[in-house]
């Protein structure tokens, strides 16, 4: 089930997805019979691709993701904020990294892991007693995910005696019911990016976890500093990169909602 739902994910991604429907526009325009059918998959498929490349498309679908939790504010040392008491456990989701060697661990994570693990430091710096929860699994050999994570922290100033990496776990739900066993009823601060955090809260809330939502990586907010006019009509690298996260959270958002989880 996992590696299926993962292909059938991939799939609706809009890269691949744009990229499979030229593929068959291209076979249709070289059949006589369907060629007008053909030319018109192909004129979709680059509609949807410039979509989805588009400042302003990419904002409006990761805005509704990314409001529904705000970020914990700033605040003083010895002085953390309310909605942070009674948390002793800090528990960051996975993201990604490279394998590069030479570079240090901060250099090697993903945009999004850096974000967490700077934010999971933080909150620690003011919850002195919490543990830090580190997840991620290693792919063919190499140092976990976790683990990575956990160098992070460290080179950030987290104490290594607080950490507990989280090595197993495939995906945000197992991530969830490892959390809810290892936390055993205590209260959790949950850090993952915030266009992820809906589907992250659903899941952890199914697992019956007791959890803050403490989420880093905002990317939607940089657009509205955008100027009006024609910049908000632009096309990038960057806003197809937030399309494919807004896209694969609310599906995977509709898959946990149809699972039951709120």
């Amino acid at each position: 089930m996992f590696w299926l739902k993962k292909a059938i994910s991939y799939w609706l991604m809009p890269v691949p997805l744009c990229l499979a429907l030229l593929c068959v526009g291209l076979l249709l325009a070289f059949s006589a019979r369907r060629a007008r059918l053909g030319r018109g998959v192909i004129a979709a498929a680059l509609a949807m691709l410039a979509l989805f490349a588009n400042r302003s498309v990419s904002t409006a679908l990761l805005s509704p993701l990314e409001s529904q939790y705000p970020a914990i504010p700033e605040f003083s040392p010895g002085s953390p904020p309310q909605a942070l008491s009674g948390c002793t456990v800090v528990a960051v989701l996975g993201s990604g990294n490279s394998d590069a060697t030479g570079v240090p661990a901060t250099s090697r994570l993903s945009t999004s892991g850096l974000s967490r693990v700077v934010e999971a430091v933080r909150l620690l710096s003011a919850l002195p007693s919490a543990q830090l929860i580190l997840s991620g699994p290693g792919v063919h050999g190499s140092p976990s995910h976790a683990s990575v994570l956990a160098r992070a922290a460290e080179s950030l100033g987290a104490d290594p005696t607080r950490i507990i990496l989280l090595e197993t776990a495939r995906d945000t739900e197992d991530e969830a019911e490892a959390v809810a066993r290892l936390a055993g009823g205590r209260r959790v601060a949950l850090v993952t990016s915030a266009w992820h955090m809906p589907r992250a809260a659903a899941l952890f809330r199914r697992a019956g976890v007791n959890f803050v939502a403490c989420p880093a990586n905002f990317l939607a907010p940089e657009q509205t500093h955008v100027a009006a006019g024609l910049g908000r009509l632009g096309f990038d690298v960057e806003s197809l990169s937030r399309s494919t996260f807004a896209v694969h959270e609310w599906v995977g958002l509709a898959w946990t909602r149809l699972r039951g989880a709120r």
